[in-house]
């Protein structure tokens, strides 16, 4: 099947890729006729299913043997609006609440699919001061960070300890994990921990420092 560009998509059918795109990225499905209905605010799922059909057709989409959607492998990227995802902007994220959870989500932010895969859960941090500013991460960027619990030496990761999320470089040995700022600054000293800190997930890239009205107009 050859696959379409982009281009030739209506802005109903952009929207509803954007909806379904975010729906893998936070819940790992697609979400059902019902729930894209409610949320493209049509009356009938009729109007839902001929859009879908209809991406099926151009080749965005594709009906596995279960009946769920997939998207075709192939999908050419571009800079339109379906293709970004809605990753959660959190504040302070606390031992034992789940990052999604609706306290610590300040904002959504679209995000382009080259970073955000669908395969992954992602959430934004602002980084605060300058530990790891020799990694061009500096007070006040968007941290990007693919959600996990482990890493590999050498990974930059946000750890939460003492209720705190810090980004460090994550070092481990047979005794001890180590912390390793980055920074120009030599004031900062590595972290070494045993236990009581948790991994929150991996940085992947960093967005330079965004003005609270340049946020306002991405959220709006």
């Amino acid at each position: 099947m050859c696959i379409m560009k982009n281009k030739e998509l209506s802005n109903k059918e952009l929207e509803a890729i954007r909806y379904i795109r975010n729906s893998i990225v936070h819940k790992g499905l697609c979400p059902s006729v019902r729930e894209l209905m409610r949320a493209m605010r049509y009356r009938s799922p009729r109007s839902t299913s001929l859009i879908i059909e209809s991406l099926i057709k151009k080749g965005v989409l594709r009906r596995k043997s279960d009946n769920k959607l997939q998207f075709m492998k192939g999908l050419e990227e571009n800079r339109s609006q379906a293709q970004t995802v809605d990753v959660p902007l959190v504040g302070v994220v606390a031992c034992g609440t789940p990052i999604f959870a609706e306290e610590n989500i300040e904002a959504m932010i679209p995000v382009s699919t080259k970073f955000a895969r669908l395969s992954a859960k992602y959430f934004l941090l602002r980084a605060k001061g300058d530990s790891m500013n020799e990694k061009g991460i500096n007070d006040g960027d968007l941290v990007l960070v693919r959600q996990q619990n482990t890493a590999n030496n050498g990974d930059i990761v946000v750890a939460l300890i003492d209720n705190e999320a810090t980004i460090k470089e994550f070092h481990s040995s047979d005794n001890a994990i180590i912390l390793k700022p980055k920074s120009t600054n030599k004031e900062h000293k590595p972290i070494i921990l045993t236990s009581d800190f948790q991994i929150q997930g991996i940085v992947v890239t960093s967005i330079p420092k965004l003005t609270d009205e340049i946020v306002e107009k991405l959220i709006a």
